[in-house]
């Protein structure tokens, strides 16, 4: 296999199924591997879903999911579902956005990754992805995006969530660009952490994990 020099860590879990983090597209962006049982679901694959596909050759590429439609996530989703022919969702609020905007210039003028294919399933809340043995519940989050999401885990996946660029580690994602909304992101931010138990570990989009216990705790917004 060609080395793609993907910045990469690989973190094995209790339940048996394995997490591994991909550092993606210019900003950087954290891309997401979810391993279970052979089968694997792929969270934000920034812009280098072809070096996504090499890294990722052991196991089955099953989902590929975008949290929101930026490109730092969403440019990759080309590339990677054409290699593995995975099925692509996401919510219908970033379709339009992601259809016109990904592997063109972003809201800096720069292009980077390719153009995303419309996708394969639309996901609202209350929906669910699997892999293996883990189960991932769609929640919506507008406020970065209108079609924002999280993926809550269940199953072998209990205690993690993929947040996007909904939280952040101290912080939350932007609401200045276009589609963001300071106030609908406030809503959304306290309604997560009604529903996102305490000790889930937070998987965000750029930077460190946390857990919502800690968000709760040390960031301003939530008191």
């Amino acid at each position: 296999m060609a080395t793609t020099n993907l910045p990469q860590n690989r973190v094995a879990l209790e339940s048996g199924d394995e997490v591994r983090v991909f550092l993606t597209s210019p900003l950087p962006t954290n891309t997401y591997a979810w391993i279970s049982g052979g089968e694997c679901l792929v969270v934000d694959p920034g812009s280098d879903g072809d070096l996504l596909a090499q890294e990722l050759a052991d196991v089955k590429v099953t989902h590929v999911v975008a949290t929101h439609g930026h490109n730092d996530h969403a440019s990759g989703v080309g590339e990677l579902v054409s290699a593995t022919g995975a099925d692509f969702a996401m919510a219908e609020g970033d379709v339009d956005w992601v259809l016109a905007h990904a592997g063109r210039p972003d809201h800096w003028g720069r292009a980077y990754g390719s153009p995303c294919p419309r996708p394969d399933r639309l996901l609202a809340e209350g929906d669910t992805v699997s892999v293996g043995t883990a189960v991932f519940t769609v929640y919506a989050a507008p406020g970065h995006t209108p079609g924002g999401i999280v993926l809550l885990g269940g199953g072998s996946a209990e205690g993690y969530c993929f947040v996007g660029d909904s939280i952040f580690e101290g912080s939350h994602g932007r609401t200045d660009l276009e589609g963001g909304d300071a106030a609908v992101m406030d809503a959304t931010l306290h309604r997560l952490a009604g529903i996102i138990p305490g000790d889930t570990v937070l998987l965000c989009g750029h930077g460190n994990a946390t857990t919502m216990a800690r968000e709760i705790a040390t960031t301003p917004f939530y008191r």
